[in-house]
């Protein structure tokens, strides 16, 4: 029996291992977590929208269900080409077949002071430490008599005007403006900014002009500062400097302006694109060795004149193209090349506010946002997620509140001497 191994349980690892269920091979999936991680709901559990487990399922409740598929815990540091092999922190695999699927990490493009001082989006971990800080901003805020360290504790920056910056400025000023200013009355005078930072003149650059224009339309009425044409230098833990000089005292920065490839593209033997992102052929395997497939974000492969963007629908869709592939070559069957069908994007900006771009039809509004709900619903992992998430939506439209303002991390109200 030929043996599979597939290394990331994000949307590309699952689909992949959906696809080769049940076709008479030995599937085995790796991931460092014991769960998969729904990425684009990681800023709600960060603005107190979401619990961390209504994110996150459980890989083996996954797997038990799918025939021939098996779940490993573990770190995988390199591969032996030559052997077959992959190496892990604690032993070894061999396989016959290897998807690699194993995503990215936030790009700081070697500014270590923003390394230090920022905040990015990529573990779950990252978002309950967000949630900490947000919340611990304003109870030290609370208590503070100095007037200008008050306001640069409730001083928010945030980099990169792509969906993630968008939606996560909008739930920000949301969870702001509608939850946290009732739970701290003491500081409905002092002035709360978010700024959102974009080195170019536009937010959601892949989105058309109108729907550009009115996003940031929405979020200059709904309170948020934008900077467009700015770029951050550099941070230090009370304030962030930008390249023109700029002083903007925070103590909050919030990175989301580029990512790069998993440590572990570095210690794979290939042709490497822009930030480290392992180039694929059009069959999305490295050229020399039909064996192995790198699908999802890990993954570079240029369709129509440009790269394929880093979204959940081309990993899923190619980690379904690499899984019923893998079941052809073992019948000694061939495939056409892999063709990414562009279905469209979409961001939301707040409440009732979103937009999208869908088949060359563009919406915005209200129904472009109940549009972004229903999808994101169906494409949680697990029935009991979809009702705790739906839930959670639902309490916050009708009541305007947020349920989970826990500060988790303990300290937060001094030690005793």
């Amino acid at each position: 029996m030929k043996k599979v191994v597939i290394v990331g349980a994000g949307f590309g690892g699952l689909r992949a291992a959906r696809a080769l269920s049940g076709k008479g091979l030995d599937v085995l999936l790796i991931d460092r977590n014991n769960y998969h991680l729904f990425h684009p709901l990681l800023y709600q559990v960060a603005t107190a929208s979401l619990e961390q487990e209504s994110i996150a399922y459980p890989i083996r409740a996954l797997t038990r269900c799918w025939k021939g598929v098996s779940f490993r815990l573990a770190e995988v540091c390199g591969v032996d080409f030559e052997q077959h092999r992959l190496v892990l922190a604690d032993g070894s695999v061999d396989y016959d077949y290897l998807v690699v699927s194993a995503g990215t990490v936030a790009n700081y493009f070697g500014m270590e002071s923003i390394e230090r001082n920022a905040f990015d989006l990529k573990r779950l971990n990252h978002a309950v430490e967000l949630r900490n800080h947000i919340l611990g901003s304003f109870e030290k805020a609370s208590k503070e008599p100095d007037p200008e360290l008050r306001k640069a504790l409730l001083t928010f920056v945030i980099v990169g005007g792509g969906p993630t910056g968008v939606e996560f400025a909008g739930a920000l000023q949301e969870l702001i403006y509608h939850v946290l200013d009732k739970d701290f009355p003491e500081l409905v005078a002092t002035q709360k900014r978010i700024i959102l930072i974009e080195a170019t003149d536009r937010l959601l650059a892949p989105f058309p002009a109108d729907l550009r224009n009115y996003t940031a339309k929405q979020l200059r009425e709904m309170g948020v500062e934008i900077l467009f044409n700015a770029k951050v230098s550099s941070a230090e833990p009370e304030r962030v400097l930008l390249a023109d000089g700029t002083v903007i005292p925070s103590h909050t920065l919030f990175w989301c302006a580029g990512v790069s490839a998993v440590p572990l593209a570095a210690h794979i033997s290939t042709n490497r694109a822009a930030n480290g992102r392992i180039r694929v052929g059009p069959d999305l395997t490295i050229p020399g060795h039909p064996e192995v497939y790198v699908i999802g974000d890990l993954a570079y492969l240029e369709q129509d004149g440009g790269p394929l963007p880093m979204t959940a629908p081309v990993a899923m869709q190619e980690g379904e193209y690499a899984g019923n592939a893998i079941v052809h070559k073992t019948r000694g069957e061939t495939d056409d090349p892999f063709r990414f069908r562009d279905k469209g994007s979409m961001a939301t900006i707040g409440r009732s506010s979103a937009v999208a771009f869908v088949y060359g039809r563009k919406f915005a509004g209200h129904f472009a946002w109940l549009v972004w709900l229903g999808l994101h619903l169906l494409y949680l992992v697990g029935f009991r997620n979809r009702l705790l998430v739906l839930l959670n939506w639902s309490y916050y439209y009708f009541l305007y509140e947020r349920q989970v303002r826990l500060i988790t991390r303990e300290g937060e109200g001094g030690e005793c001497r």
